[in-house]
Parts: C-alpha cells; sequence; structure tokens
C-alpha cells in the first residue's frame, strides 16, 4: 500500500501532519526533538522514519557521532542531562506494551527536573506522533532510502 496515494490514506495523513505541525513552535529544542525521534524509529524498526530524521538531523548540523550513538545514549557521553531525560521518557512512553503501568513515575520526575510543563507537554507530544508515524510506516513496510530533505516541508 502507498500512503501517499491511497485517498483515505492521504486524507488521515493530512490531519496527522497538521498535528505534527503544531509542534513546530513548541518550546523544546530542535535536536532533543529529532534525538527523540530517532530513538522511537529504531525501538519501532521504522526505516523510513530513520531515514528521514537522520538526515534532517543532518542537515541541521547535528553531530554524526551523536547519530551514531543514539541507540547506545545511556552510554555515551555526548548527550547532556536533559536529552538523557527525554530520551528515557521517549523508550518508556515508546514501550507501554512491554512496561505494566507506563511510563515509570522516576522517569517522569527526571524528565520534570529538566523540562517545565510546556516543553513536557511538547515531549509527550513529540513520542504520541513519532509512534503514530512509525506505526503507518511499519504497518505499510513503506521503503527506506530514498528520503530528501525538506522533501514534505
Amino acid at each position: 500500500m502507498n500512503l501517499f496515494t491511497n485517498p483515505v490514506a492521504v486524507k488521515f495523513l493530512r490531519h496527522v501532519v497538521a498535528a505534527s505541525k503544531s509542534l513546530v513552535d513548541a518550546p523544546l529544542p530542535a535536536a532533543t526533538a529529532e534525538l527523540m525521534r530517532i530513538r522511537a524509529s529504531q525501538i519501532n524498526g521504522c526505516g523510513f522514519c530513520l531515514d528521514m530524521h537522520t538526515k534532517d538531523a543532518t542537515e541541521a548540523g547535528e553531530d554524526p557521532t551523536r547519530l551514531h550513538l543514539v541507540a547506545t545514549w545511556r552510554e555515551a557521553t555526548v548527550f547532556t542531562e536533559a536529552e538523557r531525560a527525554a530520551l528515557e521518557l521517549t523508550e518508556e512512553g515508546t514501550r507501554i506494551a512491554d512496561a505494566a503501568g507506563g511510563v515509570s513515575d522516576g522517569v517522569w520526575a527526571n524528565a520534570a527536573k529538566h523540562y517545565d510543563e510546556d516543553q513536557l507537554a511538547a515531549l509527550v507530544s513529540h513520542i504520541a506522533m513519532i509512534n503514530t508515524f512509525n506505526r503507518l510506516n511499519v504497518i505499510t513496510q513503506q521503503p527506506a532510502g530514498s528520503y530528501t530533505p525538506g522533501q514534505f516541508d
């Protein structure tokens, strides 16, 4: 199935994309949001989104070392404490089905040490959006590798 040509999928995607655009001005560093999207996409096995977000991050000037180490962020020394908190929240928010009770109080409290309420709302919204896109792409087996930065702007 091609999500970009099927009329039902196109109509749905138009609304999902509009919702994601509401996060453009969210009070969260763009690099943090991109790292979160990459980590969730790794967990979900979404090659389409990994292709897009690693290329977008590179285009925005992100350090390639950081991109290579997102999957192993716990051991890497290249992420700030705030980014680590966001990545941890992303992991638990993405793996809800694996963790009885969802996001743990400790992970939430750690994120709340680094982010105010508006930023927390942005974190949660980014996690929800990337998981939505991941599921659409994984379910329909969208191919990865041909994305060009800015392609969907």
